[in-house]
Parts: structure tokens; C-alpha cells; sequence
């Protein structure tokens, strides 16, 4: 397969319609890297984002975990909200998410 024919597959097949062996590679790693300067965009405090194609390199399913100040004195349901708001584009385009969310530790209260 020609690289031009590969990249033209890329470009134009949904996620889910991508052939797994070209798929693997690519979309995943793709969908991390574009999620993860979307969160560092929507949360500038964050001190941890980590972002991982949980779905086999096809890119349909995400696991999310992000640290930040940003979600001190809310409860749970409005932190993940906070990102699931963050990431609305992104989350059409996905089969599921997983969203875990923790405040950083303050260190000064040793």
C-alpha cells in the first residue's frame, strides 16, 4: 500500500471504519495527543493530565485523569462534568470516556 493511499485512509475513514492494522497506530495516539493540549488549554492549573486510548488503538474509547486545583471544594459529578464540558467536540466523536479527577496534595500541611 502506497503511503499516499494510507494517509488518504486516515484522513477520511471514521475512527470505527479504519482498518485495526492502520488504525492502531495512528488514531489513538492521535486522539491522545489532541485531548491532551484541549485539557492543558481548558485547565492551565493542572499539575497532572494523563489521556489513554483504552479502546485498542482505534480511538473510539478514552481513560482521562487530570489533577488541578480547579476542581477543590467540588464534589465528583461536577469535576468529571467540568471535563466532560471541556471536551463536548472530542466526546461526539467517542464510543466512552472514562474520567478520573483528583485535587493536587497540599504539600504545606505535612
Amino acid at each position: 500500500m502506497t503511503i499516499m493511499l494510507r494517509n488518504f485512509i486516515q484522513r477520511t475513514l471514521h475512527p470505527f471504519l479504519r482498518p485495526r492494522w492502520l488504525s492502531a497506530d495512528t488514531a489513538g495516539k492521535e486522539g491522545e495527543v489532541k485531548l491532551t493540549e484541549t485539557l492543558q488549554r481548558k485547565f492551565p492549573n493542572a499539575t497532572h493530565i494523563n489521556v489513554e486510548d483504552i479502546s485498542g488503538g482505534c480511538g473510539a474509547m478514552y481513560q482521562v485523569h487530570i489533577e488541578s486545583a480547579d476542581f477543590e471544594g467540588k464534589r465528583l459529578v461536577a469535576q468529571h462534568r467540568l471535563v466532560t464540558e471541556a471536551l463536548s467536540e472530542e466526546v461526539k466523536q467517542m464510543h466512552g470516556i472514562r474520567i478520573s479527577t483528583a485535587v493536587p496534595a497540599d504539600d504545606s500541611k505535612g
